[in-house]
Formats: structure tokens, C-alpha cells, sequence
């Protein structure tokens, strides 16, 4: 069954294609009738008119020798979705340079090397979606309230994974308006607290700080990721699209 959004054999690379965020958004594209080229650090599984890759996203070399299989194995790479990432819990003090290193180097240098990547092939087909992952940790100040429970920081969120999710909001605009008349979109979604191995200790008095009463789902995320995919999306571009229950509003 094809979604309500039709991707009919638009050619899809997603990084992170192997997490949960990932996969749900690979479902929905093939749902949708795209071809899908997948990687991630360890080949995700592939199936049908999908081709499945493994790479270190933080190495540059890497980076461009899967842009250019993909051109090569599909002929041109219509859309690229940045899903890739690593999470990282404690306190500000608490955070290691080497953390820090290890987060930015796939949450920041791993996006900024994609979207570097995909600017010249899609430049000469005059048309692209990029769509990058940010997260609603890039605008709140982090979910956690010490001054209520200083408990709650060691299992959420830290300040090293909003500030790289804050690059990649901040990469989106200025990409957005340097390829805006190239026909290419650029755009991220800012998922909330979503439900996965990544947030299985996200306290439960965070969770009651949703509007929504709950934590979303990858496929919540896969949805607007998909729209802002297709050709009808053309006139939405630089924008940081919130998911996240009415976690945060603006």
C-alpha cells in the first residue's frame, strides 16, 4: 500500500538507516515507492529495489565514496536524510573532551559531511530534498530540572548532544539558503522524546512534561520526515520542524 505521500522512484539515501528512527523512516519511503540506498556503520538489511552500505559517517573520505556509489548504483540521489546519531546522559561537568569528540564526530561532522556530499549531484539535477535530524535538545535547554530532582540529568539528555543537534539546525538554514535556487530543499525535523533503546531510562517525570502524555513514535517522526521528501513540498525550505507532543512550542 503507498502512503498519502507518493515517492514514486525518487532515490532516497538515509544515514542511520539500521536505528530506530532510521528504519521507520526506510519503511515509510519504501512504503511510498521510493529506492532506497541504506547506510549505516554496519550494512543495514536491504530488500527489494534497495542497496544496503557500511561506513564511518565521521570519516570524509568515506563520506564521498558513498555519495558516489549510490550516484553510481541509482544514477542520481534525489533526496538524503541525515538519521544518523549517537546519544550522551550526565551532567555539563561530567562531560569528557573525548565524549564530546565522540558525539559531535557522528551528530555534527557526520551530517555536515553528507550534506557537503550531496550538494554537486544534486546541484546538476536541479533538483533535492535534504532533510537533517535535530532535536527538540537543540532549542530547550535540555529536558532535565536539577533544581527539582538532580537525578533527572544523569539519564537524559546532555549538553554535548543538544549542542551537535544545535549545529545541525543551524547547518540547515545556511544550507537552505545557498541551494534554495538550485531547486533544493533543506530542512530538519526536531523530534521530542521518542520511545526506543536509546530512552528506555527517560525518567517517567519527564515524560509527564508533555503535553501529549507520552513519548512519540519513530513512525511519527518517518511521517513529516516522508513529506518533507516529496516533490510537493517544494516551497518549504530552512525550516526546523518540531515533533515532540507540545514538548516545546515555537
Amino acid at each position: 500500500m503507498k502512503t498519502r505521500f507518493a515517492l514514486d522512484e525518487m532515490v532516497m539515501l538515509v544515514t542511520g538507516a539500521g536505528g530506530m528512527i532510521g528504519s521507520a523512516i526506510t519503511q515509510r519511503m519504501a512504503e511510498g515507492g521510493a529506492r532506497l540506498a541504506l547506510a549505516d556503520r554496519e550494512a543495514p538489511s536491504s530488500a527489494g529495489d534497495s542497496r544496503s552500505y557500511a561506513l564511518d559517517l565521521s570519516d570524509a573520505a568515506q563520506v564521498r565514496e558513498l555519495v558516489d556509489a549510490v550516484v553510481h548504483d541509482f544514477g542520481r540521489i534525489d533526496c538524503l536524510v541525515t538519521a544518523a546519531g549517537i546519544t550522551s546522559l550526565g551532567s555539563f561537568e561530567d562531560i569528557s573532551l573525548e565524549e564530546w569528540d565522540r558525539v559531535h564526530g557522528i551528530n555534527l561532522r557526520g551530517v555536515f559531511l553528507a550534506n557537503q556530499a550531496v550538494i554537486a549531484p544534486m546541484k546538476a539535477a536541479g533538483f533535492g530534498r535534504i532533510v537533517n535530524i535535530g532535536s527538540v535538545l537543540a532549542k530547550n535547554g535540555g529536558n532535565p530540572r536539577p533544581w527539582i530532582d538532580p537525578q533527572e540529568q544523569t539519564r537524559a539528555g546532555n549538553a554535548a548532544y543538544g549542542a551537535a543537534k544545535a549545529g545541525v539546525h543551524a547547518l540547515t538554514l545556511y544550507l537552505a539558503r545557498e541551494l534554495a535556487s538550485h531547486g533544493i530543499t533543506v530542512n530538519a525535523v526536531a523530534p521530542g522524546p521518542i520511545a526506543s533503546p536509546m530512552t528506555n531510562s527517560f525518567p517517567t517525570t519527564l515524560v509527564q512534561q508533555i503535553p501529549a502524555g507520552r513519548m512519540g513514535r519513530s513512525d511519527e517522526v518517518a511521517g513529516m520526515v516522508a513529506w518533507l521528501c516529496t516533490r510537493e513540498s517544494a516551497f518549504v525550505t530552512g525550516e526546523i520542524v518540531d515533533v515532540n507532543g507540545g514538548l516545546w512550542m515555537d
